[in-house]
């Protein structure tokens, strides 16, 4: 009898069999040996282990960004304000370099942003020109756009009883006439949100005068106060942090703009009316990736299908898979090449969180956001790898 069996121990079954013909079976690992004891707990395996260790990690990592998003949503005008003033930095700064090489940098400074102003502020005056101007025959031709709609519906194959119909107008009349009052709050409520759309505004063309001024001594006075340790890495992240910012803004502007000029000169050749506040849309919804751009040819579609008819608006809609395949396959290849390219199920992924988090802001916003995290987590693992090789080749 050996020793642990003379102490009650029970020892492990043996795996091994008697007879000599026998195959013997697999290996059990220890784990499993240690759980076929009398009086043991249930067996835990490795990988299980391993889960739940990457489990609480991950759900100590996911509160962390909860009460990040939750403190930034209380402040969200001061975030949106920021990043409208790093994307005019990114856009205009360049111009203010070229300038202040004959000029003052303050000076340059100053005439750049009013450029930009001024520039804006035209093309807002020539888009509301263009829709005062042919919004009675809009609202015309939309009314029997409406009334063909309802003759299809009557017809095969959808075969529509006309009362049905009927009693859908006087339905949708009655809840806009019983929810009157609150409507009425809501514009009411609107105008403190024209409010702070202005001083968003305001505090972002402010951030950007000293983002364009003296940037780059802003950011070495922070680097400067971190820890010695730390400010290389800080360093290469913020490099690679502003170059892809600065790509991707240069870039999805030029694509919005391809997009604009394209669906506009496409509506004017198809006798749409309210083209250039179209293209105006187009070009706004571009800064949603894969969505923005589809839904603002949709609203294209419905004005050609009112003001133009079926023909016209099956016209429009094939626009949208032309336009789709030029954009997807053409000019973000072609006009992104600088900046960080990302899969387009992880920009998917990207615009529709930022919407559920923050509405149309985090859905313009979620995109770049991911890109610059992207180049950082490259940019940081690039530098690691080369310390590396440089520590390896000197031993």
């Amino acid at each position: 009898m050996s020793a642990a069996a003379a102490d009650g121990e029970v020892c492990p079954p043996r795996l091994t069999g008697r007879m000599s013909g026998r195959r013997r079976g697999p290996e059990r690992p220890r784990w499993y040996l240690v759980a076929m004891q009398p009086g043991t707990a249930p067996p835990v395996t490795p990988f299980l282990r391993t889960a739940a260790a990457y489990a609480w990690r991950l759900l100590i990592v996911g509160l962390l960004v909860y009460s990040l998003f939750a403190v930034l949503g209380r402040f969200h005008e001061i975030g949106v304000a920021v990043f409208l003033g790093l994307v005019i930095t990114a856009l205009l700064r360049p111009v203010a370099d070229v300038v202040a090489k004959g000029l003052p940098r303050p000076l340059a400074v100053a005439l750049t942003l009013l450029g930009g102003i001024a520039l804006v502020l035209g093309v807002l005056t020539l888009v509301g020109e263009a829709v005062a101007g042919e919004r009675t025959t809009l609202v015309r031709e939309f009314r029997d756009g409406v009334d063909r709609i309802e003759d299809w519906l009557v017809r095969p194959p959808f075969r529509l009883h006309p009362e049905a119909l009927t009693d859908l107008q006087a339905r949708i009349g009655q809840f806009l006439s019983s929810h009157r009052s609150a409507l009425v709050s809501e514009a009411v409520s609107g105008a403190g949100h024209v409010v702070a759309v202005f001083t968003t505004l305001a505090l972002a063309v402010f951030s950007a005068v000293f983002f364009i001024h003296a940037g780059d001594r802003q950011w070495a006075w922070f680097q400067g106060q971190l820890p010695s340790s730390v400010q290389g890495r800080v360093g290469i992240a913020g490099r690679a942090a502003w170059r892809t910012f600065t790509g991707y803004t240069h870039g999805i502007v030029l694509v919005a703009a391809t997009n604009a000029v394209l669906v506009g000169l496409a509506l004017w050749l198809l006798g749409v009316p309210l083209a250039v506040p179209l293209a105006l849309l187009e070009f706004v919804a571009a800064f949603v990736p894969l969505i923005g751009s589809p839904v603002a040819l949709a609203v294209a579609a419905v004005v050609a299908l009112a003001s133009q008819g079926p023909v016209v608006a099956a016209i429009v809609v094939a626009l949208i898979v032309v336009m789709g395949q030029i954009e997807g396959h053409v000019l973000h290849p072609l006009v992104m090449s600088w900046a960080v390219r990302l899969h387009p199920l992880v920009v998917a992924i990207s615009v529709i969180a930022g919407s559920i988090a923050a509405g149309i802001v985090g859905a313009v916003v979620a995109v770049p956001l991911v890109s610059v995290v992207w180049s950082v987590h490259t940019a940081l693992r690039e530098a690691r790898e080369t310390a590396r090789e440089g520590a390896t080749e000197a031993l």
